[in-house]
């Protein structure tokens, strides 16, 4: 089984469930035990500041809160970027991983920045691999600007059109096929 950590999953064209059409998921750990994650292009209509004030020091003001998937919707999970290594609780790639439980002052002085996303994605043993084998998922490495990217609405087709052509296809897909 290839480890997925640190790497995004882009969701098909062909995948259909609500809770992850068009979206990148930027996968935390993986292992034998199934795989956990947060969406990365799904900001809600609220700030960290409104929402999870407890958080709010910790992210750019006014940064928007992001729905992070389907489990646990009503839980914070913190993913940042720190300065210094040997800070983060779930390390990912490059300095950036999650910060759980309350933050000590050193993650907090060293982070560059952040992200608050309600619930997270997490899939069973094996459930992931069967997902992927069944062509729901395209897999690509993760990137710093991917993870905190300026434009999160557009990060589903922008990671597309990076694979290539072929990828880039599938990017003009809507979200409603309907309306094409």
């Amino acid at each position: 089984m290839d480890k997925l950590q640190g790497k995004l999953l882009i969701s098909s064209g062909g995948l259909f469930d609500p809770n992850f059409r068009h979206t990148v998921v930027l996968i935390g750990s993986h292992d034998e035990q199934g795989a956990v994650g947060v969406i990365l292009n799904r900001p809600l209509e609220t700030t960290v500041a409104e929402t999870v004030p407890a958080l709010a020091g910790l992210v750019a003001p006014g940064e928007s809160l992001f729905q992070g998937g389907p489990v646990a919707p009503a839980e914070a999970v913190l993913l940042a970027q720190v300065s210094v290594g040997g800070l983060l609780d779930v390390p990912v790639f490059d300095g950036i991983g999650f910060l759980t439980g309350d933050v000590p002052a050193e993650a907090a002085d060293n982070i560059r920045r952040a992200r608050v996303f309600l619930g997270h994605a997490g899939w069973g043993p094996g459930q992931l691999e069967a997902e992927l084998e069944a062509g729901s998922w395209i897999v690509e490495p993760a990137r710093p600007d991917d993870v905190f990217s300026a434009d999160p609405g557009a990060l589903w087709g922008t990671v597309l059109k990076r694979k290539g052509p072929r990828y880039a296809a599938m990017a003009r897909i809507p979200f409603d096929p309907r309306v094409n």
